[in-house]
């Protein structure tokens, strides 16, 4: 390739996102104006940037979600996956839980019953942060009144 048309392909990208300095705006239109290859991929994609805007993805119709919900793959399939990511996040923070306390737990004058207590105080706490934040999440889906604003 040649300089010049590495140089058009730059100007053209830049021109595309409407981020062309004065300079280089100035540039690009002698750029254009010197070659009708130029001028013609230039229309192209400026056509091509404009047809994309406006494109929307077509949403399904409720039938279809209703559809889907109403099947036990799908229910099911959701029901593993929170089981997972539940008890993943639980491990996951009750380890580094533990590696926070460890100095205390192994620390000799403590009673046996004091680091059991400590232990399950993290735990418990760690299993309740889960179980409210899935819960929350759960509830953002399926608020029915989250779109009216008082």
């Amino acid at each position: 390739m040649n300089i010049e048309l590495n140089r058009f392909q730059t100007l053209l990208n830049k021109a595309l996102d409407n981020m062309l300095t004065d300079e280089e705006r100035i540039e690009f239109n002698s750029l254009l104006a010197s070659s009708n290859e130029y001028q013609e991929e230039w229309n192209s994609l400026k056509q091509i940037k404009e047809i994309t805007k406006t494109m929307k993805l077509k949403n399904p119709p409720e039938e279809m979600w209703d559809k889907y919900w109403l099947g036990i793959y799908s229910r099911l399939e959701r029901g593993i996956a929170w089981i997972l990511i539940s008890i993943g996040a639980i491990v996951v923070l009750i380890y580094g839980g533990f590696k926070a306390v460890e100095s205390v737990i192994q620390d000799p004058t403590l009673a046996w019953f004091l680091k059991a207590a400590i232990l399950l105080l993290i735990a418990g706490g760690i299993i309740l942060f889960v179980s409210v934040v899935r819960e929350r999440l759960f509830l953002r889906k399926s608020d029915k009144y989250k779109e009216i604003v008082r």
